[in-house]
C-alpha cells in the first residue's frame, strides 16, 4: 500500500491510497474461511461447505469490507503520525466507479483541510474591561422580599388577595358552557402571577371557596409548559384543544405571608445575635450578592475574551470544505439557506476552540487526575464542616472522592470547574483589565447588548 499528500495550498491537500491485492487478501480469506466455520447453507453441514461457494456468496462483501477498514486505519495513521492538524474530518473525493468483483487493485483519494498556523501571546496591549457590579437598594430589597418569603407563614384566608395561590378543581367546558364529557380533569394550585391576561388574574381575586371562574386558558396561561402541567397533559394536546374555555372552581386559597424583618428572621439566617438590625442585615446581603455576582462578571469576562481574540486573529479557515463536511455529516439535511445562516457562527466557534488550544498549550494550562481528587476531597470537607459533621482523614476522604469521581458526569463537572477557573486565572493575569463598578441593572442592559 503506498500513501502520498499533496503539497497543502490554500489550508488544503490531497491524500491518495494505492491498494494492491497483497494488502487485503490474507485478511479476506482469513475472514472468508472463519464464515465457513459457521454458515449455515442448504445442503452442506455446518462447517462442511466448500471454499468455492462461500467465495461466491461473500468473497465481494468481505473485500468492501476489508479494503474500506484498511484505508480508514491507514488514513488515520498518518494524520496522527505526522501531526497534521485537521478541521472536521476527511472527505473521499469522487472517483470512477469500482469494480469490487473484478478490481484487484484500487486508487481513493481524501481532500483534507488543515487548521491555519498562528500563535497567541496576550499582553498589556490587549485591554479589556472586567465589571465589578454593585448591589444597589433596589437589588437588595429584592433579596430582602426572597429571605422574607423563604421563611415566612402560609395562611388560608377566607377571600383570595392579589398574589395568592388558589387552588381549584378544574373542568374543561363544551360549547354550550357545561363540564364537558371525558374532557379535561384536574385539580391544580393557580399562581396569579402566571396569569398572562390582566383581566383574567383580575377574576381571581376577591373569590372564596366554591366561587367558580370560567376561563379561557390559552388567554390566561401564554407559557404552554405550565399550562400543561396545570391541565396534567401533554405539549401535543395543549395544542390541539377541542375547547379553550375551562371551569375553575376554588377549594381553597393560600397566601404567603412574608417574615418580618426582625432579630428572629436574623438568627435564623445568619445565627444567634450575628446581626443586629435591619442596616447590618443589609449590608450583610449586599456583601453576599456582590460576592456571587462575581462570577456573571467573570462571566462577561470569558466572552469578551472569546469576542476578541476571534476578531484580533481574523483567523483564515478552509470554508468551502467546511460547508461541504457540514451537509454530509449532519444528521439533519441541511439547506443552503440554513447553511448561510449559521455557517458564521460555526466558523467563530470553530476558530475559538483553535485559539483556546493555542492558549492552552503556551500557558500550560492542565489539569490532571490527581487536581480532580483534591479538588473533589475539599469540597466534601467543606460540606462536612457545614452540616457539623467531623471532617474525616486524608484516606476516609480520598475514598468518598474517588466513589464519586466513578460517575464519569460527576467527574467531569469537577473537571471544567478546574479547567474554567485556570483558564480564568490567564486572563486575568495577562490581559490589561480596566475594572469599572456598574449596577445591576445596567450590566444586565449591557449583557443582552453584547
Amino acid at each position: 500500500m503506498n500513501l502520498t499528500q499533496s503539497k497543502a495550498k490554500d489550508l488544503m491537500a490531497t491524500i491518495t491510497i494505492d491498494v494492491v491485492g497483497n494488502d487485503y487478501t490474507e485478511k479476506v480469506d482469513k475472514v472468508l474461511k472463519d464464515y465457513r466455520k459457521t454458515a449455515v447453507i442448504p445442503g452442506f453441514r455446518k462447517g462442511k461447505t466448500p471454499m468455492g461457494i462461500i467465495n461466491k456468496k461473500y468473497r465481494t462483501s468481505v473485500i468492501v469490507e476489508e479494503v474500506n477498514k484498511l484505508i480508514q486505519d491507514e488514513l488515520y495513521k498518518h494524520i496522527t503520525e505526522q501531526k497534521i492538524r485537521v478541521l472536521g474530518s476527511p472527505m473521499p473525493l469522487k472517483t470512477s466507479e469500482i469494480d469490487w468483483e473484478n478490481q484487484v487493485d484500487f486508487k481513493f483519494e481524501y481532500e483534507i483541510a488543515l487548521a491555519p498556523e498562528f500563535d497567541v501571546k496576550i499582553t498589556n496591549k490587549d485591554k479589556l474591561n472586567f465589571y465589578n457590579i454593585k448591589a444597589d437598594a433596589k437589588l437588595v430589597d429584592s433579596y430582602c422580599t426572597d429571605i422574607a418569603k423563604k421563611y415566612g407563614k402560609m395562611s388560608n384566608p377566607e377571600v383570595s388577595e392579589e398574589g395568592d395561590l388558589v387552588f381549584c378543581a378544574i373542568n374543561q367546558l363544551d360549547v354550550d358552557g357545561n363540564i364537558m364529557k371525558n374532557g379535561i380533569q384536574n385539580e391544580a394550585t393557580v399562581s396569579m402571577d402566571h396569569i398572562a391576561d390582566k383581566k383574567i388574574q383580575k377574576q381571581f381575586v376577591g373569590v372564596k371557596t366554591n366561587d367558580v371562574i370560567t376561563v379561557n386558558v390559552m388567554k390566561a396561561f401564554t407559557n404552554h409548559a405550565d399550562l400543561g402541567a396545570m391541565l396534567s397533559v401533554s405539549h401535543e394536546v395543549i395544542h390541539n384543544l377541542t375547547s379553550e374555555e375551562f371551569q375553575f372552581t376554588v377549594k381553597n386559597i393560600n397566601r404567603l405571608q412574608p417574615a418580618d424583618l426582625n432579630t428572629e428572621l436574623f438568627d435564623k439566617v445568619y445565627g444567634a445575635a450575628a446581626v443586629k438590625d435591619v442596616k447590618e442585615f443589609k449590608a450583610k446581603i449586599q456583601a453576599e450578592a456582590e460576592g456571587q455576582l462575581v462570577g456573571e462578571s467573570d462571566r462577561m469576562l470569558k466572552n469578551d475574551v472569546v469576542t476578541y481574540c476571534v476578531e484580533k486573529l481574523k483567523l483564515q479557515m478552509p470554508d468551502d470544505f467546511l460547508k461541504k463536511w457540514l451537509v454530509q455529516t449532519s444528521e439533519q439535511p441541511i439547506t443552503m439557506e440554513m447553511l448561510n445562516t449559521e455557517y458564521d457562527m460555526y466558523s467563530k466557534s470553530l476558530q475559538w476552540q483553535l485559539i483556546e488550544n493555542k492558549i492552552l498549550e503556551n500557558y500550560q494550562i492542565k489539569v490532571t487526575q490527581d487536581d480532580v481528587v483534591a479538588h473533589t476531597k475539599k469540597l466534601i470537607g467543606m460540606q462536612m464542616k457545614q452540616y457539623g459533621q467531623p471532617e474525616g482523614d486524608d484516606a476516609q476522604l480520598t475514598d468518598i472522592a474517588t466513589n464519586i469521581l466513578k460517575n464519569e458526569e460527576e467527574r467531569k463537572k469537577v473537571y471544567d470547574k478546574i479547567f474554567d477557573e485556570r483558564t480564568l486565572a490567564v486572563y486575568k493575569e495577562n490581559f490589561k483589565l480596566t475594572e469599572k463598578s456598574i449596577s445591576y441593572d445596567d450590566f444586565v442592559k449591557l449583557a443582552s447588548e453584547k
